[in-house]
């Protein structure tokens, strides 16, 4: 099993659709100043999500096959990229909050590839399986686990 990049509620900050979530999360809860601190939000990635990452799981692990065969390297991917920028701006338009953005030297990498999509085909027909939870869902329900992680008590 090869998941390409993947998110969802739960996922540590140390990842950035959850980096920008708690942030957003932390700035509408009065925790924070209305700023995001960001590196390079051109790249596209092809996010799925967690829970449908999991689901695929499920099905790899019960495929029909012959004793001993090993299982083929399945992708497991939306087939849509979107840009962090995308990913950025769709969190604050759920959050319904006034941010800045600014660019943080200490988060830009030196080397960024441009665009990651990934082609679950394979996989799809072998098992059936297709992500059920959309892109926006996904960042939906991210930034809710972040509002209740995140509110003052």
């Amino acid at each position: 099993m090869r998941p390409l990049n993947h998110t969802g509620p739960g996922q540590s900050a140390d990842f950035v659709c959850s980096d920008f979530a708690r942030q957003v999360a932390r700035i509408k809860a009065g925790l924070a100043e209305p700023l995001v601190r960001v590196g390079n939000l051109a790249p596209e990635r092809d996010f799925s999500d967690v829970r449908d990452i999991i689901r695929a799981y499920g099905l790899a692990v019960t495929m029909d096959r012959p004793r001993g065969e090993v299982c083929p390297v399945f992708n497991l991917a939306s087939g849509r990229a979107v840009s962090i920028r995308w990913v950025l701006e769709t969190l604050i338009r759920i959050a319904g909050v006034d941010i800045r953005v600014e660019e943080d030297p200490s988060r830009l990498r030196p080397v960024d590839i441009p665009r990651i999509v990934g082609d679950a085909r394979k996989f799809q027909e072998a098992t059936g399986w297709r992500p059920r939870l959309t892109i926006e869902r996904t960042l939906e329900d991210l930034l809710d686990h972040w509002f209740a992680v995140e509110q003052p008590n």
